[in-house]
């Protein structure tokens, strides 16, 4: 499973990158879109894990763009300010099961990927 993480947060997206890497799981991360869509142009990824704020794009447009580059990558989006609204629009765009709250559970996001592997392998 290669899986890419964008979070503006840098200690965080390489602390949970490095869990990742941990378990066996090959992690690529970026803090921006931009990032993230350059890194995505180079590598194949099955899953990427997106905040949904991330300054200067939305978690769910970079996920319209990540799509254009890699058609069939799956997504999970997670948040740490989850309001009402976001929620509406997350779990919209990613389905209730991939939509996560900050701080994320390891375990939790794990079986996460692992569901939507499924769902990737069932289309």
């Amino acid at each position: 499973m290669r899986v890419l993480l964008v979070d503006d947060e840098e200690e965080l997206v390489t602390t949970l990158a490095e869990r990742l890497n941990l378990r066996g799981i090959d992690v690529d991360w970026a803090t921006s879109g931009e990032g993230a869509m350059q890194l995505a142009k180079s590598n194949p990824y099955d899953i990427a894990v997106l905040d949904v704020k991330i300054p200067k794009i939305s978690g769910i447009r970079l996920k319209n763009e990540l799509v254009k580059i890699r058609p069939g990558m799956k997504f999970i989006f997670v948040t740490g300010h989850g309001s009402e609204d976001d929620f509406r629009a997350g779990t919209a765009e990613a389905g209730a099961g991939y939509y996560l709250a900050k701080p994320v559970n390891i375990d939790i996001l794990i079986q996460k990927m692992g569901a939507a592997l499924r769902d990737k392998e069932e289309e």
